[in-house]
């Protein structure tokens, strides 16, 4: 064998063992990135796929309106009690003051919607293990004041003054 054939087979024997290192390395930035998101993240993300095939699958305005109120009222049921609680009186609050707002689920959350956009939503605390339920307003919620303003409130319990405070935000952010 010349040097030349000896050299060439050297650097093929480098090039595969390379090649190999890289997809291990590959594999395992895959594997890094795949744990990016919490197990309440996917499970999240698994619902908002469910309530996209079920929305394709339903038949009329009216029909999509009636399933889509009533899956928001047993998701609510399903929650805890504390949860539970806000969540009825929350829907309650939205549905009484913004009645153009459509119930429906946004990510397993029970969320309000004009024109399709979600507008605001509840999150209870179980739902990513947090301490505190949240209710928050997406983009199209028209609650802009000056630079800068809150978008979402934390929630520990709810008293006739948050339901207040609600009932106001959620007519500002349906004008």
């Amino acid at each position: 064998m010349t040097n030349t054939q000896k050299s060439a087979k050297t650097t093929a024997k480098a090039t595969a063992k390379a090649t190999t290192d890289t997809t291990v390395d590959t594999t395992a930035e895959t594997e890094t990135k795949a744990e990016a998101f919490t197990a309440e993240e996917r499970s999240a993300m698994k619902e908002r796929a469910k309530e996209v095939r079920a929305s394709a699958r339903r038949g009329s305005r009216a029909d999509k309106a009636a399933e889509e109120e009533a899956a928001v009222v047993a998701k609510i049921a399903e929650m805890q009690d504390s949860d539970r609680v806000m969540a009825e009186r929350i829907h309650a609050v939205v549905k009484e003051s913004a009645p153009e707002l459509a119930p429906k689920l946004w990510y397993g959350m029970p969320a309000y919607a004009k024109a399709g956009k979600v507008v605001c939503f509840f999150q209870s605390a179980q739902k990513f293990n947090a301490r505190y339920a949240t209710f928050g307003f997406n983009d199209v919620a028209n609650l802009d004041e000056g630079t800068m303003w809150p978008a979402a409130f934390a929630l520990k319990e709810l008293t006739a003054a948050d339901e207040a405070r609600i009932a106001e935000l959620v007519k500002k952010a349906v004008s």
